[in-house]
């Protein structure tokens, strides 16, 4: 049966001149697909009407692929081949994920894990690929047309590997890719659409399997991110994990097979769910062996199990306050987002911490699917996209190595995005035909406490003296959050290039001990700065001066020898220790004993240089 959709008058989308495109929300617990009909977004419904789309792929051996609800009935009785939550493996490796207990048979391969089920080796790209796929399949079916693309969202807290995995997937399940999303701008787009909100909010998102938070500005039309953070490892998996805990130690069992292991996280799940609404709630599961685990779990009681889980989210959103340099009092609202934004003890933190209670007034599991559709809907041509802006941030700063072991900055994090910025830099050594570019991410000053992103070489540059080259370098981070570095040497136009693409990306431990370390060793960052770069500077001028003493040591007496002689060893002496000052002393000592020295080399060099010319042609 078909239906008539009613539109106010100039509100309707004609068929022949609206582009089918959708937003995509590619959650931990569950998916959805979104589109805008007659101006407004909404969520797509499967056959049977349900929105939610269970983030969960069952792998048969016969090659048959399941995915959705019928997938998640089988998880419990084939636990092995049913893989949930597979975003919190998206760009990682096996060790990012060393402590999540899982019923998984990982392949330990170089780069990104990989799963191993009844129909091969899967790897996180392709079971994401085969969730977005059914997403995509609804859509057209619901749509009655193909898609020309998809808003895909991502936690603001992923990093250039998760993102790329993630376009990867969508590709893979032929999606073609309008933009990655943020989750919580999606959502602030959502209400500031929606809901005409205007000032500064905070988007609390805490999803099934990753926490972020995200402060934003909205003013008429724009939507600019000030500040971002988060935990990529958190989320309501956590939570259902430690009532899993907690019901075994109630029932006084050690060790469970990975078939009532996942049995009983999911009447865990459920239970969390049925506290939402209830005082107290019944976890019962049937094991394998036929013993009964049959325990009361109490709203006071997940309170307390789970009070370390509900703070862990609170560090991140004081962090990003901080970044963005605003008090509780410059909030205006905050906005919950993720279904575990249900649980009454979240809510309860954060209206505590904020002192006013969040909005919770669209539904937190669409919210994020809705805001995509909004930006799905502008990119795809079918609004003026000058009817609003999207300014979103990168989460770490990118650069990369300059000698003596130091990171530039070029980018700094919680820039906007997107954007590029260049820098120009220069050869060390006389002669030098080839720059090696190393591509950094991180907050520390030194390359050694940094993330290597990348590796490329500039080659053909034309040999010069050293400092005469001038190579600029360009950083490119797009609308998604990825990157590329470019490298050009100005004179001749030679340019390299690579789009950054890392095997897997930082765990969120990387990431946070990344930020908290550039706080807790900035003075001893700097210290060591300043020691490699006076090292840097004494090393260039050692070298220029042993190189004009071979070329021209008879322009001095012996007694004038002796004593450029005596510093210079002394100043490779001071290079081999660790004291900034003497070093800048000792070569400023150097650049004086030698200032006669350089006025001869230059009368001599201008002689050379008029020697047998005319007046006349000069």
């Amino acid at each position: 049966m078909a239906l008539l959709q009613i539109a106010e008058p100039g509100m309707s989308a004609a068929p022949h001149q609206h582009r089918l495109a959708v937003g995509i929300d590619l959650g931990t617990t569950n998916s959805l697909v979104a589109t805008v009909r007659s101006g407004s977004a909404v969520c797509l419904p499967d056959a049977e009407g349900r929105a939610l789309l269970p983030s969960v792929v069952n792998y048969g051996a016969e090659g048959v692929i399941t995915v959705g609800h019928a997938a998640q009935a089988r998880q419990n009785k084939d636990p092995s081949n049913t893989v949930v939550s597979v975003k919190r493996f998206m760009g990682r490796g096996l060790k990012d994920i060393a402590d999540l207990a899982t019923p998984y048979r990982f392949v330990d391969e170089p780069g990104m894990l990989k799963l191993q089920t009844v129909a091969g080796v899967k790897s996180p790209v392709e079971v994401s690929a085969d969730i977005l796929r059914a997403l995509k399949n609804r859509a057209e079916e619901s749509l009655g047309g193909e898609l020309v693309g998809a808003v895909i969202t991502v936690p603001a807290y992923f990093d250039d590997a998760q993102r790329q995995a993630t376009k990867d997937a969508a590709r893979l399940a032929g999606l073609n890719v309008l933009r990655l999303l943020n989750e919580p701008t999606a959502a602030a787009i959502a209400y500031g659409l929606d809901n005409g909100a205007e000032g500064t909010y905070v988007v609390y998102d805490l999803g099934g399997g990753t926490f972020d938070v995200s402060i934003l500005e909205l003013t008429r039309g724009v939507f600019e991110v000030k500040a971002t953070s988060g935990d990529s490892q958190l989320g309501g998996d956590d939570f259902d994990h430690r009532i899993h805990c907690w019901a075994m130690e109630q029932a006084g069992i050690s060790r469970l097979n990975a078939q009532d292991s996942r049995l009983l996280l999911t009447r865990a799940r459920e239970a969390k769910e049925a506290l939402t609404d209830h005082d107290s709630t019944h976890l019962t599961a049937l094991l394998s062996d036929g013993e009964m685990i049959d325990v009361e779990l109490t709203v006071a009681q997940l309170h307390e199990i789970t009070a370390h889980l509900v703070q862990k989210t609170l560090t991140p959103v004081k962090k990003a306050l901080r970044d963005a340099k605003l008090t509780i009092a410059d909030i205006k609202g905050v906005v919950l987002v993720g279904g575990a934004t249900r649980m009454p003890q979240v809510r309860r933190a954060v209206a505590d911490l904020f002192g006013k209670a969040p909005l919770t007034n669209l539904d937190p599991d669409k919210v994020v699917a809705l805001g995509a559709a909004m930006q799905a809907d502008v990119l795809a041509g079918n609004k003026g996209d000058d009817e609003w802006l999207l300014l979103d941030v990168i989460p770490l700063s990118l650069g990369l190595e300059t000698m003596g072991g130091l990171t530039e900055k070029v980018i700094p994090r919680n820039s906007t995005i997107p954007t590029a910025r260049a820098q120009e830099f220069t050869t060390f050594k006389d002669g030098q035909t080839a720059m090696a570019i190393h591509v950094l991410q991180g907050e520390r000053e030194l390359v050694a406490d940094c993330r290597s992103l990348a590796r490329f070489e500039l080659r053909g540059i034309p040999p010069m003296v050293a400092g005469a080259a001038r190579i600029r370098v360009t950083f490119q981070v797009d609308a998604d959050g990825l990157l590329s570095v470019s490298a050009r040497e100005l004179s001749t136009g030679l340019e390299s290039s690579i789009a950054v693409k890392p095997s897997y990306g930082l765990s969120d431990d990387e990431i946070g001990k990344m930020l908290l370390d550039s706080m807790k060793f900035a003075a001893d960052d700097m210290t060591a700065r300043k020691l490699a770069e006076a090292k840097v500077e004494a090393t260039s001028l050692l070298q220029a001066t042993e190189a004009a003493l071979a070329s021209d040591g008879h322009l001095l007496n012996a007694q004038e020898r002796v004593e450029i002689d005596a510093v210079l060893a002394r100043l490779v002496q001071q290079l081999q220790g660790d004291n900034a000052d003497t070093i800048r002393t000792t070569a400023e000592e150097l650049n004086q004993v030698t200032g006669e020295f350089a006025g001869r080399r230059m009368d001599a060099a201008v002689k050379r240089g008029l020697a047998g010319q005319k007046i006349g042609e000069l």
